[in-house]
């Protein structure tokens, strides 16, 4: 059988968006093992891209995929990016601990002003992201899909890996009833990226999923359709307009094995209660509902890399619920580092799989 030069394991964003960085330039199979693309995290996201969230590693990650985000939506028929503020409230010193170099303070006045829904006495300080974007992931994740397969690319669903043997660059992986030789096999199996590791021998990085709840719930009283992303500045809920309602989420991060993850009733319940109690949104009926999974390293930082033991097998997990605000910024990353070039935003050390800690 011909030798593939880079397998790709996981249909997920991070998968999809390196297969459509590599395909003009070398040969790419990507395999899926559930039936459609993007089944388990990346269809369960937010939305929103916010480049003052997470650790500065991951904002530098979010704005160089803002950037090239923008050259790619500039040749389609509709934007991928909209315009969508995100404000974080509650006391002013934990707004201040979560604050950032993209996140400016506002005061309680300014807050209401744009969130008039808040509730008088909720909170005591808010900082304001301007800087974020609501994402149509939708339209992202297809023009990497057509990507793909206009270089030449392959895309195979219901493949998952069941047996691995071969090594030294030179591996054989069955999957789905059939056999891949690939001298580079790249893991971006989200909540699974561990197990994968240990197929091919590769010592686990410690990578945990979580559990990560939202809703979409109707509201009485719903925010402006260009509202911003509200955000609790301990991580205890986050709301936003949605099409159909209000989208919320408790922010939880309750740790859970690799899973088809389902929502628990009880906690979106709970949920539609604290944001009734903080604002007058008068949520009520809950249209859907649903879990996914956040996988992270100990530190919070996505593992991509070479693994330094085991040649020929490369990480591109850990993405701890930012992967689709870094997936252009990592991608590019990647796939310089898979074809031994010069990446333009160089975090290589920072991202490494043989990093302090994991």
């Amino acid at each position: 059988m011909p030798e593939i030069p880079v397998l790709i394991i996981g249909g997920g964003i991070a998968g999809l968006s390196l297969a459509s960085r590599l395909a003009r330039e070398t040969g790419v199979v990507l395999l899926e093992a559930e039936n459609e693309l993007g089944y388990h995290t990346s269809s369960r996201s937010a939305r929103q891209l916010i480049p003052s969230y997470g650790p500065p590693v991951v904002q530098d990650l979010t704005v160089r995929t803002l950037a090239l985000i923008r050259e790619l939506e500039a040749g389609l028929p509709e934007p991928i990016l909209r315009p969508r503020s995100f404000m974080l409230v509650g006391r002013e010193e934990d707004v201040r601990d979560r604050a950032s170099g993209h996140m400016h303070p506002i005061t309680i006045a300014e807050a209401t002003g744009l969130a008039p829904e808040l509730a008088a006495g909720s909170f005591e300080a808010a900082g304001l992201d301007t800087t974020s974007v609501s994402c149509n992931t939708d339209i992202l994740m297809d023009w990497h899909r057509a990507r793909i397969l206009a270089g030449g690319g392959r895309i195979l669903t219901g493949r998952r890996v069941d047996a691995v043997s071969g090594g030294e660059g030179e591996w054989l992986v069955s999957a789905g009833g059939d056999t891949f030789s690939a001298a580079v096999v790249v893991n971006a199996a989200g909540a699974w990226a561990d197990s994968v590791a240990g197929l091919f021998g590769v010592r686990p990085r410690g990578l945990q999923p979580y559990r990560r709840t939202a809703a979409i719930v109707e509201a009485g009283n719903p925010p402006a359709a260009d509202g911003p992303m509200v955000a609790g500045a301990l991580d205890n809920f986050y709301y936003r307009p949605d099409l159909e309602g209000v989208l919320i989420s408790p922010s939880e991060a309750v740790p859970s094995p690799p899973e088809d993850a389902r929502h628990r009733p009880e906690d979106v319940a709970d949920l539609v209660g604290l944001v009734n109690s903080l604002t007058r949104l008068e949520l009520g009926r809950v249209v859907r509902a649903w879990t996914g999974l956040r996988t992270q390293a100990a530190d919070g930082v996505p593992v991509v890399g070479f693994d330094d033991a085991v040649p020929g097998f490369f990480w591109l997990a850990g993405q701890c619920g930012y992967g689709f605000q870094t997936s252009s910024g990592i991608a590019e990353l990647a796939a310089a580092q898979l074809l031994g070039q010069r990446p333009f935003l160089d975090v290589s050390e920072a991202l490494s799989p043989a990093r302090t800690g994991l």
